[in-house]
């Protein structure tokens, strides 16, 4: 599981981030934090895997937890996803010098949260799966910044497409080990087939998903669809 602090002063919108967090596969919430000094103090003693990270904080700013973080020697220090309403451009690259892993503005939804968190995980096993080699190729690499920066789903569905269900869909193919049907994507999502279909022939002409088309011994090929890389 991956540990996981939040950080964020108002504890109403900390509770809705957890619960964000404790939807996605693989990840652990571990604690929840209302200030840099307690960010700090729940680091050391709570040993977080990744924090979501708030700028505005009542005695200093997330900016200034990772600061202070990067001085810190050895493999302790975690990983920072920044969740924050400040889209200050002098914050943002801040936060990109200081190796944080990512930026999401606030307000969003759950299924924004589920696919940074996603492609988080999908890194680390990268990660890991490579640690057991010496060298890596390019393929090796570019693999890599793909998981790093998961493909965005349209911000703007066409009409009569919901975007709660379009990052559904979306999210269901970029967690299948395979490429899903039309009616195993419906299974994942809980809506129709006929909707599923919908919404994944949306997204091929989108350009954010691939058509593979599997031909059998007989019959029409099946379609089956995977992200596109």
């Amino acid at each position: 599981m991956i540990r996981t602090l939040v950080v964020d002063d108002d504890f109403r919108v900390s509770q809705i981030h957890s619960d964000y967090v404790l939807r996605v596969k693989g990840f652990a919430v571990v604690g929840e934090a209302a200030t840099v000094a307690e960010a700090l103090a729940a680091v050391r003693n709570l040993r977080p895997d990744l924090l979501l990270l708030d700028v505005f904080l009542p005695d200093g700013s997330g900016i200034d937890i990772l600061r202070l973080l990067s001085q810190d020697e050895g493999d302790a220090r975690p990983d920072a996803l920044m969740i924050t309403a400040d889209h200050d451009i002098t914050s943002v690259r801040a936060a990109m010098k200081l190796g944080a892993i990512g930026y999401l503005v606030k307000p969003f939804g759950s299924a924004d949260l589920a696919e940074r968190l996603t492609g988080y995980r999908q890194l680390r096993d990268r990660v890991d799966a490579l640690s057991r080699t010496t060298t890596a190729d390019q393929a090796d690499v570019d693999a890599l910044f793909s998981a790093a920066r998961p493909p965005a789903v349209p911000r703007i569905p066409a009409k009569g497409h919901s975007a709660p269900t379009l990052s559904a869909i979306h999210q269901a193919l970029r967690t299948a080990a395979t490429a899903l049907s039309a009616a195993e994507a419906a299974e994942a999502t809980g809506v129709s087939r006929a909707t599923a279909q919908r919404y994944l022939s949306y997204l091929v002409k989108e350009g954010t998903v691939h058509l593979e088309l599997r031909y059998g011994t007989t019959g029409r090929p099946e379609h089956r669809y995977r992200i596109a890389h």
